[in-house]
């Protein structure tokens, strides 16, 4: 205990009659991050600052509405049924964002903005590959504050300490659990770096960055997600997150692959 990582002590504040979420708090720091570095390599290779804005802007909305859609339908069950209040599908400040579907929510948007502008999607992936992975590392801290999604009891030096009200139904004498909110921050946080160092040792474009993105979140995610202990749906016995993380890994291994080989083809031709 004297060791384990200890809880926030709160997730907001009230500012007048607002209440400020530290949970959206972290979610935009980590928005504002990653499109920060995003803009500055979209600019590097030539892009316009201004066309990357418009872009960036819409897919981030559009991400938004997708991570939440994705979590009400996956998790269908704590909003529609007896005793639940569907308009609480709509109270995002209070957790539930699936990055499955704010990474397809928002490549959605982003594909047709870039068609509309006349960019090159390809060269924007690439360019937000990094922030894209910079911004989910920083959003994570926000289920630390929220003491929310933590994985098996453990008390190994760096647990979490979890407070009485948010221990999981059959824990309640339980005080340390895995931080899997660290432990994903962490992963994503190398992942930068390695998405960094890999584009520039195999000059990866065309994609290809972008689909090593696809790559390494979901390596990470794989394992971390069979971990956690929150009440999801199941089918034979995994998560269903665990099923889309490996559908996912599978689709950015084989993309990674097709692009390479098609890279490779290209320059022979040349």
């Amino acid at each position: 205990m004297l060791l384990s990582i200890p809880s926030p002590g709160w997730s907001g504040f009230h500012l007048g009659p607002l209440t400020i979420h530290a949970y959206a708090l972290c979610i935009l720091t980590g928005i504002v991050a990653g499109w920060w570095l995003s803009s500055k390599r979209f600019v590097a290779r030539g892009g316009s600052a201004e066309v990357f804005e418009s872009i960036i802007g819409v897919a981030v909305l559009a991400g938004i509405v997708g991570a939440r859609v994705y979590h009400v339908i996956t998790d269908h069950q704590l909003y529609f049924g007896p005793g639940r209040n569907p308009i609480e599908a709509l109270y995002i400040w209070n957790g539930g964002l699936g990055i499955w579907g704010a990474v397809a929510g928002g490549a959605l948007a982003a594909w047709i903005m870039c068609r509309r502008h006349g960019v090159s999607f390809p060269t924007l992936a690439d360019a937000a590959a990094p922030g894209l992975l910079m911004a989910q590392a920083i959003g994570r801290l926000g289920n630390w504050f929220n003491q929310e999604l933590f994985g098996r009891p453990t008390d190994l030096p760096w647990a979490l300490r979890i407070d009485p009200s948010h221990r999981p139904d059959g824990y309640a004498q339980v005080a340390t659990y895995h931080p899997t909110f660290l432990y994903e921050l962490l992963w994503n946080a190398c992942g930068v770096a390695v998405l960094l160092w890999a584009e520039k040792r195999f000059r990866l474009g065309g994609g290809r960055l972008f689909a090593l993105y696809i790559v390494v979140y979901c390596s990470g995610r794989t394992w971390i997600e069979h971990l956690r202990i929150d009440k999801v749906n199941t089918l034979g016995g995994f998560r269903l997150n665990e099923y889309t993380s490996v559908i996912v890994l599978t689709f950015g291994a084989a993309l990674f692959v097709y692009l390479s080989r098609r890279s490779a083809a290209t320059s022979v031709e040349d």
